[in-house]
């Protein structure tokens, strides 16, 4: 039989798995290889991936190794100052081109057979190229692959290896932007030396459904009881702090606390007030902040999420990298202002160590119940029973503001902004191409959530 006649395989219905209109989600998802190879395929592979900050590599020769899906990728500038990506494999049989995770350099050397290739991956030297090859190998065709797609929006350097996707202003539209807004906003950002890593027993999914869980305040009790975190809900789970979930294109979201118009008319009188240093919110008194990130944005508190594993929690983002279905691996990257006092930036690096990471008490707690979810999908009696998605469902009024024409849904503890995840999810798994992605997604709710 040809290639070209083998059958495609046959796919699930992802929107029948990720059941929405009856808040069921398929526990499947989380533990089948041969969708976890297809979300490769058709999210990682296909969408815009978050690289780097510019501050990581600032000059030509600068580098930074990164991932796309299970790819490696470096993330360098050539000798102009462009901003590059390339698949960190060799042409010629496929080793790594590049070993250190950051540095500097003036090319990238392949340690098996030598093939050298440029900053701007051409390849430029071949041993044996007269001798062995007798000259007749058209170097110009085999350069690293690079991604035809690497953008920066305010720093933060994302690249996309789907030529036919669109730019990345258009792919985080107003709410990715304002997801980025909410951290770029803190001054002057510069990367804190080193990316905390570690890896969990758990699909990436979960770790990212867990952005917006604000219901799980159990799980962290012993964190709270120690002294080493402060309570994230007042009044507990299901308590009266308001929420506040903003809907964004291609499954972009922020999901958490809102302010309320007392904290924020208080922070207004006072910047530097106790409240305000202590919730870490006294930059958005700032008019061009308040600016930039308009009505909806100055009041979500929550956690942004750009779509598929791009969290930003407070001065740190992170992302959630597949290892396989039931392994995912963590990076941490802190960001902090250059002209931030010494005594400030020391209890921000504290804090950046001690919540998340691997010396992270809440992500040691949050890990534990990731990874024991992941092994109950596994199981042949308990994947024939659905997730539960069903908090608020049916409850809740979405809202447009006016200027932005950006969708939020105010209201307590919620499930909106998983439920939203997921929609987006089975849209990316069931589009065959970015055409497909751009004409049959899910419209962003609207009424009723």
């Amino acid at each position: 039989m040809m290639l070209d006649q083998v059958s495609k395989p046959a796919y699930p219905d992802f929107h029948a798995l990720v059941d929405l209109q009856a808040g069921l989600v398929d526990r499947s998802i989380f533990s089948d290889e041969e969708i976890y190879k297809l979300e490769l395929e058709r999210i990682f592979a296909r969408g815009w991936n978050f690289m780097c900050h510019e501050s990581q590599i600032p000059k030509p020769g600068d580098f930074f190794l990164s991932f796309i899906g299970d790819d490696s990728v470096i993330a360098t500038r050539d000798k102009t100052g462009k901003l590059q990506v390339f698949l960190n494999t060799c042409r010629h049989r496929g080793n790594a081109v590049c070993r250190a995770e950051q540095g500097h350099t003036k090319s990238f050397l392949c340690t098996y057979h030598g093939w050298t290739y440029g900053l701007d991956g051409k390849l430029i030297g071949v041993p044996g190229y007269k001798d062995f090859y007798h000259e007749d190998l058209d170097r110009s065709q085999w350069g690293l692959v690079a991604a035809p797609h690497v953008e920066s929006y305010k720093g933060f350097v994302f690249a996309c290896m789907d030529p036919d996707a669109p730019n990345l202003n258009e792919f985080l539209g107003p709410v990715g932007r304002m997801c980025i807004d909410q951290i770029a906003s803190r001054g002057k950002l510069a990367i804190v030396d080193g990316v905390s890593k570690n890896i969990i027993g758990c699909n990436w999914k979960l770790a990212v459904d867990n952005v917006f869980d604000y219901y799980h305040v159990i799980t962290h009790m012993s964190a709270f009881m120690s002294g080493g975190t402060a309570p994230v809900i007042r009044g507990g789970p299901g308590g009266s702090e308001p929420q506040r979930t903003v809907l964004g294109e291609y499954g972009h979201a922020i999901g958490g606390p809102k302010l309320t118009e007392e904290d924020v008319d208080a922070m207004k009188a006072s910047p530097n007030d106790a409240v305000a240093q202590s919730r870490d919110l006294y930059h958005r008194m700032l008019p061009e902040v308040q600016e930039t990130l308009g009505d909806v944005g100055v009041y979500a508190q929550g956690h942004p999420h750009i779509f598929p594993n791009f969290w930003v929690s407070g001065n740190q983002v992170s992302l959630r990298i597949p290892r396989g279905p039931n392994k995912t691996e963590i990076w941490w990257f802190t960001f902090l202002d250059e002209d931030m006092p010494k005594e400030t930036r020391d209890m921000r690096m504290h804090r950046a160590i001690h919540a998340f990471g691997a010396a992270g008490m809440l992500e040691q707690e949050d890990g534990e119940n990731w990874d024991q979810s992941t092994r109950a999908t596994r199981g042949v009696l308990a994947k024939r029973y659905p997730l539960n998605f069903r908090m608020g469902m049916g409850h809740d009024i979405v809202q447009k503001d006016e200027k932005s024409g950006i969708s939020y849904i105010d209201t307590l503890v919620s499930e909106h902004p998983q439920r939203w995840t997921y929609r987006a999810w089975a849209d990316w798994m069931t589009a065959e191409s970015w055409a497909d992605l751009k004409r049959d997604r899910a419209p962003i709710p609207e009424g009723i959530a």
